[in-house]
């Protein structure tokens, strides 16, 4: 293993690591030959994702276990992305199953290794936290919830609701458990399993927003496609939110840039005004900046 992994590993664990984090970005191209290769902590997991096979996975191993001085390690999974249907195969202690992780002090339930995704997404935690600052008294839409992060984050920060789109029912569930893990009120949350591209009566229906979140997927086969369908979304906002409302929009694409977000709210929301933009976790680096995540926040006069 290169010397650079081997330092940020032992940099990483030098300190006990109670929240989740990402531990390694080799995506974002500033470790040459490391490009395939991620590594998570979904404390006491590492997760380990490689976009190519690796001819010694149990060196991987052995060197994570050697950085771990204070014994926090209790499983290390690595995740094949490169194969159909990313298999995962167990290099240290048990396979874990679903983990309860905290991450911007929120409790989260995860599966790491059991899909492409363990159901946290590390890179976002800067925007979990600024909706906790940012939400008290309004009425927050999260359109593409998944399971829910950026709302429990919302409600933490005292929303007095938060509405959940997604058209997966499996995720919405799993969001509701999230929200069940931080004790929020459930009289202040509204679960839609719905495809908007359908009909937007439902979402409708506990508006006017003062807050909406827009955190699609790049591509999602038979469904949505950034490109594509982005600007069907925004142009909805002016009948979904109250005026001065605040739209967060994510976009996670290494081939749209922020223009692409600026001339489509320039386009189809013409009295939205770009306000700034939210940081992606830290260990998220990227040789290219644009080709990592943008999170725009707009205000809608």
């Amino acid at each position: 293993m290169t010397a650079p992994l081997a330092h940020k590993l032992q940099q990483f664990f030098f300190d006990r690591q109670p929240e989740a984090r990402r531990l390694f970005h080799g995506r974002g191209h500033c470790y040459p030959g490391l490009e395939h290769l991620c590594i998570d902590w979904f404390n006491p997991v590492v997760l380990i994702s490689t976009w190519q096979a690796i001819d010694n996975a149990q060196a991987l191993a052995d060197l994570i276990l050697s950085a771990d001085i204070h014994g926090q390690v209790k499983s290390i999974v690595l995740q094949h992305r490169y194969v159909t249907q990313s298999p995962a195969q167990v290099l240290y202690g048990e396979e874990p199953g679903k983990v309860i992780v905290q991450a911007q002090g929120l409790q989260f339930e995860v599966n790491p290794g059991r899909r492409q995704h363990a159901g946290l997404f590390l890179d976002t935690g800067p925007l979990r936290e600024w909706l906790k600052e940012n939400s008290a008294g309004k009425n927050v839409l999260n359109l593409f919830a998944y399971t829910c992060a950026l709302s429990v984050a919302a409600h933490a920060g005292g929303a007095t609701s938060v509405t959940n789109v997604d058209m997966a029912k499996p995720v919405i569930a799993w969001g509701m458990r999230n929200h069940q893990l931080n004790q929020q009120d459930p009289t202040r949350i509204h679960n839609i399993p719905h495809n908007i591209f359908k009909s937007w009566g439902k979402v409708k229906q506990y508006g006017r927003y003062d807050l909406v979140v827009i955190d699609p997927p790049t591509r999602q086969r038979g469904s949505f496609d950034a490109e594509r369908d982005y600007k069907s979304v925004v142009r909805k906002l002016p009948k979904l939110c109250n005026p001065g409302a605040t739209v967060i929009a994510v976009l996670n694409s290494p081939f749209l840039d922020k223009d692409f977000l600026v001339d489509m709210f320039n386009s189809e929301v013409p009295n939205a005004r770009l306000e700034d933009w939210l940081p992606a976790a830290p260990e998220f680096e990227e040789a290219e900046p644009e080709k990592g995540l943008k999170i725009a926040r707009f205000v809608i006069d």
